[in-house]
């Protein structure tokens, strides 16, 4: 389990700068590892620690929603970095996204599983499952199509939003938090593309979502 920050200290944290996400999704991917991801609900407040996430790479890969060129449904990937990508996947889940790269060139990472450090009652209600908070919170957060549900994410309600904007109620914040160990895998649940090693986490966190033969990048 990840060091839990106080309520305050979350609140306290500026959004990360749009220049985070201008970069390669293969850059961001890592370093958005151990950040908090936050939904403002009034006066309620949703919050946990990333701990796994994917690399998108654009028009040339093809795993990438991006592959067919720009559309309706994928624009944000070729808007401007720092922008909220949701799309519904199996007809039962939506996926959060962020945008990557600069306006015009495709790109994003997509958030597999997360920590959950505040409002994890909530969290609870969201998912309509019966979890034990006393320690049975793996199931909560633990895949896209949950970690979703868990924060309230839908295309209607935050497909566009502006994860750089500190009015927005969808917010990353970094609150000083270092990963241990970063690991690599290849991406799961697709079929194309599917051997390259764009699946990032941290080595050993229970939150992770399916099992997979990690590729060591650094230690912290």
């Amino acid at each position: 389990m990840l060091a839990s920050p106080t309520e305050k200290t979350i609140r306290l944290q500026p959004p990360l700068p749009r220049a985070f996400y201008n970069r390669d999704p293969r850059e961001v991917s890592p370093e958005l590892l151990g950040k908090v991801l936050i939904r403002r609900a009034g006066r309620k407040l949703l919050a946990a620690r990333i701990v796994e996430v994917e690399a998108y790479l654009g028009e040339n890969d093809p795993a990438a929603h991006s592959a067919v060129g720009r559309t309706p449904r994928n624009a944000v990937m070729f808007g401007p970095p720092g922008f909220a990508y949701v799309y519904f996947i199996y007809g039962n889940h939506y996926c959060l996204n962020v945008s990557c790269l600069p306006e015009g060139a495709a790109g994003a990472v997509l958030f597999r599983a997360a920590e959950p450090l505040l409002g994890i009652e909530a969290m609870v209600k969201a998912r309509g499952i019966a979890v034990d908070t006393s320690g049975g919170l793996r199931s909560l957060t633990s895949g896209p199509g949950r970690l979703a549900e868990a924060f309230g994410i839908t295309r209607i309600r935050d497909n566009g939003k502006d994860f750089a904007d500190r009015k927005s109620d969808l917010l990353i914040v970094d609150d000083g938090y270092r990963v241990p160990e970063i690991g690599t895998t290849a991406r799961i649940g697709i079929t194309k593309a599917a051997e390259l090693p764009l699946r990032y986490l941290i080595a050993g966190n229970p939150f992770v979502s399916g099992a997979a033969r990690l590729r060591r990048v650094h230690s912290g």
